[in-house]
């Protein structure tokens, strides 16, 4: 059961009412974006007939054509390819960086090195079978600046070498403590290529930023986005897949990447879950901005504790993830076994550090998920070193969101 401390009680309400200037920028972002799906619901048509699913090869279904139309309108794209078949993010980023490049070509990272599970797609350490490095495509990064920036300088010059076929865009700090990417930032890396390579292909990894802002990378000038459904775009309800948005073109190799050359998109059973989908997106502004005004309260609530946050409370944000350094191992365990304590699902079990395979240390997750591994819920992670900084990201409801962390403050405080 929860148990909240007076005192924390106390700090809550004063962050509370410190935080309502965010909030209600949050909630007219939240809005604007609301009514960005609305549209493209209405000009695509949408109807009952679409949450029909199919079986077998699924030729023919309705409601998967029409989720692509509604995610291209929605992200400002050409086209878009959602599928339940991408088992998660990684898999879909992977799809659309293959989509791209051809043996001898060369992908550049420009925001340093990407996600641990992206680097087996590259093939950094070894040629395993279906990586980059197995078919012979070559792979560079430039490191983000010592303020955790782009170094534009070194993009346009890297990306000036003509081999360089395709650029890989990471816009979420993940688990780092560099700030996220705004869609500016992004239109201004996009720019700097184009100048040098325009015919270099620009991908942005969108995980945990979709919806954050009004605008999206494709506005920004880039080619491809891919991200989860078990994230920002699904709302809370979509039970898995990915997606891929952008140049036609692209779209269509991603999805030969996806399913085999000669089918690509028009096959792949949907399976019951369309309506699924199409709710999920149709709540995602909605959720976002509860998980943005989770982070906001829980920034503002561990600085009142003397914790170091990024990104501060009053910063405008450009994902859904919220680092917070604790100082100690003991803080770090208790403050995690209280997010898991105030959660609805898996309330009752005690998440312990563990080694998790490509870690150099022990790893803790807490989670409660209705979805397994679903980042839009309330969750809180990272590796047990110092200076022992839980990466907290999600909470579909800012309300029960609240109560996790006042929870998981108290149990770290006791």
């Amino acid at each position: 059961m929860m148990v909240i401390s007076e005192k924390v009680l106390k700090y809550a309400g004063i962050c509370e009412e410190k935080c309502r200037g965010r909030f209600a920028e949050i909630e007219r972002v939240s809005l604007f974006n609301t009514q960005k799906v609305l549209e493209a619901f209405q000009k695509e048509k949408v109807s009952e007939s679409c949450f029909s699913g199919t079986t077998g090869y699924g030729y023919d279904d309705l409601g998967r054509e029409t989720l692509d139309r509604v995610y291209a309108d929605v992200f400002r794209a050409e086209s878009a390819l959602v599928r339940i078949g991408f088992v998660n993010g990684t898999h879909a980023i992977s799809a659309a960086i293959m989509a791209m490049l051809a043996p001898g070509d060369v992908l550049l990272s420009v925001t340093g090195s990407p996600y641990d599970t992206l680097r087996s797609t590259i093939g950094e350490n070894d040629k395993r079978h279906g990586s980059l490095r197995f078919y012979g495509i070559g792979y560079r990064q430039i490191e983000l600046t010592d303020a955790g920036c782009p170094d534009f300088d070194k993009i346009r010059t890297e990306a000036s070498d003509r081999s360089v076929k395709a650029i890989l865009i990471q816009r979420s700090r993940g688990y780092s403590l560099r700030k996220a990417l705004s869609v500016d930032t992004v239109a201004e890396i996009c720019a700097r290529v184009r100048e040098v390579n325009p015919g270099a292909s620009i991908l942005v990894d969108n995980c945990y930023g979709e919806f954050t802002e009004e605008k999206e990378p494709i506005e920004g000038g880039a080619d491809l986005i891919a991200g989860s459904l078990i994230k920002n775009p699904g709302g809370g309800i979509a039970p898995a897949g990915g997606y891929i948005a952008g140049r036609r073109d692209l779209v269509e190799k991603a999805a030969m990447c996806l399913t085999t050359p000669g089918i690509g998109g028009e096959c792949g059973a949907t399976l019951g879950n369309n309506r699924l989908l199409f709710q999920g997106l149709y709540f995602a502004p909605h959720c976002v901005s509860q998980a943005l005004k989770t982070a906001v309260f829980c920034s503002a609530l561990m600085e009142e504790f003397g914790m170091v946050s990024s990104p501060k409370w009053n910063e405008k944000r450009s994902d859904i993830i919220q680092a917070v350094s604790l100082g100690s191992r003991d803080r770090m365990l208790k403050f995690c076994k209280g997010i898991q304590s105030g959660s609805a699902v898996d309330a009752y079990v005690s998440p312990e550090p563990w080694n998790m395979p490509g870690y150099d240390c022990e790893v803790i997750m807490a989670a409660g998920n209705f979805i397994q591994g679903a980042s839009l819920e309330l969750s809180a992670d990272g590796p047990v070193r110092e200076p022992y900084t839980i990466y907290l990201q999600g909470g579909l409801t800012y309300e029960a969101g609240k109560l996790g962390i006042m929870n998981a403050v108290s149990a770290m405080t006791v």
